[in-house]
């Protein structure tokens, strides 16, 4: 008699964004902030909402509930921005990118999903955006293609 198969897992930050629950991969992370104020910047993507300062660096602020058709409601006391190192998909630096996340959940460890098994039926988003679905406390959650969603790949 064989044992199961164990696999691999991910150490992942649940994020709460627009009723949705989304796994960003932790060495990702460079820093969660209360939300501060941001300065817009004309002729960027509709879900770019501008710039901020983040330790003396200029910043892009993404609105990933405006880049998945997520309806957008005003700050709460639970909003946080996510600083992300993000590859670009080059051989230049990774880029740092903050995130307007409705709830910073938790720091966890999930099974990471298989390749390619991101559903083709019953999802909202197109598939390219997402890397994967895992299990999180009985519910699934989105592990989203961070650089596919930011327009980097």
């Amino acid at each position: 008699m064989s044992l199961p198969e164990a696999r691999a897992t991910e150490r992942v930050l649940m994020l709460g964004l627009g009723g949705e629950c989304l796994a960003v991969d932790a060495t990702t992370v460079r820093e969660i902030m209360d939300p501060v104020p941001l300065t817009a910047v004309p002729g960027a993507k509709p879900f770019v909402a501008g710039v901020v300062n983040v330790r003396g660096n200029v910043v892009p602020i993404a609105d990933l509930r405006i880049r998945l058709g997520m309806a957008v409601g005003p700050n709460t006391p639970d909003t946080r921005f996510v600083v992300v190192e993000v590859a670009t998909g080059d051989d230049l630096e990774p880029l740092l990118v903050t995130m307007v996340a409705d709830k910073v959940h938790e720091v966890c460890e999930i099974e990471s999903p298989p390749p390619g098994a991101v559903p083709r039926i019953g999802m909202r988003w197109p598939p390219e955006l997402i890397r994967g679905v895992a299990l999180w406390k009985g519910d699934f959650v989105i592990l989203p293609n961070l650089p596919a969603l930011l327009g980097l790949s």
